[in-house]
């Protein structure tokens, strides 16, 4: 997973994007200005992820638990996968 992300172009074209304009013209060190704000931006991130993943965590009982919660999320699982299906067969016969 490190390797994947770390090969994605699309998080690197992000900072090169979009940090510089935090970046003052006369900044005696750019490139490392640029790093302390890439890694508050990767800290942040990992923050939020970590909480959703206690989120996640914390609730996950009380999904599981209950069998009508289960049934529920299954039924709209499967009526969000049929619905796509639809949609994609629907822009093929479009498409001729």
């Amino acid at each position: 997973a490190i390797l994947i992300n770390i090969l994605n172009p699309k998080l690197s074209i992000f900072f090169l994007a979009f940090l510089p304009q935090f970046v003052s013209a006369d900044e005696p060190s750019p490139l490392a200005r640029m790093f302390e704000l890439s890694a508050v931006f990767m800290l942040l991130t990992f923050a939020v992820f970590f909480g959703y993943g206690l989120f996640a965590a914390a609730i996950r009982h009380h999904v599981t638990s209950r069998p009508r919660v289960l049934t529920w999320m299954r039924r709209s699982f499967a009526g969000a996968f049929a619905a796509a299906y639809d949609a994609q067969r629907a822009d093929l016969a479009q498409r001729g």
